[in-house]
């Protein structure tokens, strides 16, 4: 059992991620978190007011039990499969990110200062996140998805807007970090 609790070797994920790519691949479905907003969307009624969410979510389903499986996964594996929450970084980027205001760098996975409970009661942090999250959401939709279902599912379908995509995100990120973050911290 001690091979739960250790980190997995990135080519048993790499096979995991492969094998499911392929089983989709044939069976005619595309990946992409992104998807399941919109799904989301036209289950609670927005498909009255707008076109876009007029399709069949029905033939979505699958994808939201895929969602519903990486909460669910995601929160099993932080609470009963991680023996230490410590993320295992380079010193010297956890003394970089503490001295940019990250306290909890280097102990946690998500800073304190953006999911913390008082993020909610900081104006700053708040337009910050608000402001990120519609940029994410309309670089998703105007990108036909998000870095999940380009980077993986497209580039494993072998499609050239994806892989324009993914050099699209990799580029936005580096400037993030490297330009706009240090701007904004």
């Amino acid at each position: 059992m001690d091979w739960i609790f250790n980190t997995w070797p990135w080519y048993v994920s790499g096979l995991m991620i492969a094998f499911i790519m392929v089983f989709l691949i044939l069976m005619g479905k595309n990946f992409g978190v992104s998807a399941n907003l919109r799904t989301l969307c036209t289950m609670c009624g927005a498909d009255k007011n707008c076109e876009f969410f007029r399709f069949n979510w029905k033939d979505q389903r699958w994808n939201l039990l895929f969602l519903a499986g990486a909460v669910m996964g995601g929160f099993i594996a932080y609470h009963f499969l991680t023996p230490d929450p410590a993320v295992h970084i380079d010193p010297q980027v956890v003394t970089d990110l503490q001295q940019m205001g990250f306290e909890s760098a280097g102990n946690a996975y998500a800073p304190d200062r953006f999911f913390g409970t008082e993020a909610f009661t900081n104006p700053i942090t708040l337009l910050i996140l608000a402001i990120g999250g519609m940029l994410v959401g309309f670089g998703a939709r105007y990108a036909g998805g998000c870095t999940s279902g380009h980077a993986i599912s497209g580039l494993s379908d072998l499609q050239v807007p994806s892989l324009i995509a993914v050099i699209g995100f990799f580029i936005g990120g580096l400037i993030m970090v490297h330009v706009i973050f240090p701007l904004i911290f």
